[in-house]
């Protein structure tokens, strides 16, 4: 007689997405309040992840860092996990969550097979964000109630979770680079008013590489 194998299918896979990029899509029927899986990733300060990617362009949205506190960043591309392929959703099946500085995804209703895994980024908006913050992280999904961008709203309402389980504070963005671009921009301007200073001086020279 044959021995019955206790193993369970895979919840998940990884494949291109209509969203963006790659994704993840549910393999078999995952139940509200099924925790899929941990962000997992190398924990680095704020400082090195904003020194790790400083030559990011700044119009690129692509992030694997989550934010987890004031200190530490997750950087899902160094020793990650699936979750980080795991995209942006303004009608989201899952939710991020935080417990003991740890980074959960968890479903909030029931998904079924075939079915691809949505949370909400809540990028963190800063005070010194390009003009076009939004258009660079533009959101796709296509949802009837799509804000359109992977930015948190100007002002979160958050809702009540359990006590034990703190929201996870967000995707985050690297913007040194764009600051540094804004920059040199605001610099070439300001001597573009002065045609004698630069005629002295020679004609400004910007690189974005």
């Amino acid at each position: 007689m044959k021995k019955k194998s206790t193993s369970r299918a895979p919840m998940i896979e990884v494949r291109h997405s209509p969203i963006h990029g790659y994704g993840v899509f549910a393999l078999r029927r995952i139940r509200k309040g099924t925790t899929v899986m941990e962000y997992l990733g190398e924990r680095v300060s704020h400082a090195r992840a904003d020194a790790r990617y400083e030559h990011k362009d700044p119009d690129d949205n692509h992030t694997f860092l989550f934010t987890v506190d004031a200190r530490t960043v997750i950087d899902g591309g160094v020793n990650g996990n699936e979750a980080r392929f795991i995209n942006h959703g303004c009608d989201p099946n899952c939710e991020s969550t935080s417990l003991k500085r740890r980074i959960f995804i968890e479903a909030i209703r029931t998904i079924e097979p075939g079915e691809e895994l949505a949370y909400d980024y809540q990028i963190q908006r800063d005070a010194d964000d390009a003009p076009n913050v939004d258009e660079v992280f533009a959101c796709r999904c296509k949802a009837a109630n799509c804000r359109g961008t992977m930015l948190a709203p100007a002002e979160e309402v958050l809702k009540p979770r359990r006590r034990a389980v703190k929201p996870a504070t967000g995707r985050s963005k690297v913007k040194a680079k764009a600051k540094a671009k804004a920059k040199a921009k605001a610099k070439a301007k300001a001597k573009s008013k002065s045609p004698a200073k630069a005629r002295g001086r020679g004609a400004p020279s910007l690189s974005d590489s």
